[in-house]
């Protein structure tokens, strides 16, 4: 394919909330959002006929599952852990992302993500994740996005920012606060409230952590660009890998500040 036909063709952003597809939509870009909901998300994705992209990135805040990250860490993925698989990143994407964030005033990181089905909200649960997979961040969109990149031979990157720490319990009310849509379900938020008022304690920490998440993905947003730096796929497909979990060794983190310097100039 000419370069410029190649580059014709959007980049598919999978988020779960509305504020991040926001962030993510720009040239060269097509945004997809399913509330939180990867099941909805699965039949989102499976509807399209052809894919009509030539990468996936799944780009959004997270929760930490590694103790040593704050709100605001930038997690730009080598890999997604999923329930049963794990799915690589391609790695010179997953460079040349983290080349262009080297510049990024938080801490960026190349390492594993996890993908989860169901909302990840206590610290213990998070250990136990983070134990069995050597991610350092979950999520709820990557490892489906993942899976359809894998599915249709496309390249695959994530980009992900720490919103919650792994020491910090999220309240209930996370699991059902989110329309399909992806914006805030005022009334599940207030009925939750009603049935369980202690919650209200966790809000304020909550919005400070997510405020400090979305400041951090918003720079993402702005270093990487058009087609978040992905202007020419065609040398990146075939780079996707899946493996079964019981087989495979997560590479150790790396931090943006070491990737090479031939990467920040490509």
């Amino acid at each position: 394919m000419f370069a410029w036909a190649a580059q014709s063709v959007p980049i598919l952003a999978v988020t779960g909330l509305a504020a991040e597809a926001r962030l993510a939509t720009g040239p060269g870009v097509t945004t997809i959002l399913a509330g939180g909901n990867p099941a909805r998300l699965r039949s989102l994705l499976q509807s399209r006929v052809k894919p009509d992209c030539r990468a996936v990135i799944s780009i959004g805040i997270a929760g930490g599952l590694d103790p040593i990250l704050v709100p605001g860490d930038v997690i730009v993925a080598t890999g997604v852990a999923a329930p049963d698989r794990w799915h690589t990143a391609s790695p010179s994407i997953a460079r040349r992302i983290a080349a262009r964030l080297s510049n990024h005033p938080k801490r960026v990181i190349m390492a594993d993500i996890a993908g989860a089905d169901s909302a990840v909200l206590l610290p213990s649960d998070k250990r136990s994740l983070r134990s069995a997979t050597g991610a350092l961040t979950v999520d709820m969109e990557s490892h489906v996005a993942a899976a359809f990149a894998a599915q249709h031979g496309l390249p695959f990157a994530a980009v992900r920012v720490v919103c919650d720490p792994a020491h910090r319990a999220l309240p209930d009310l996370i699991a059902t606060a989110l329309r399909p849509d992806g914006e805030v379900s005022f009334g599940n938020v207030f009925s939750s409230l009603w049935e369980r008022p202690i919650q209200l304690l966790a809000l304020p920490r909550l919005a400070r952590d997510a405020a400090e998440g979305f400041r951090a993905l918003r720079r993402c947003r702005e270093l990487l660009g058009h087609s978040f730096g992905m202007l020419d796929c065609s040398e990146w497909v075939g780079e996707a890998e899946v493996c079964d979990l019981t087989t495979y060794r997560p590479p150790a983190p790396v931090a943006a500040s070491h990737v090479t310097a031939s990467a920040k100039a490509s």
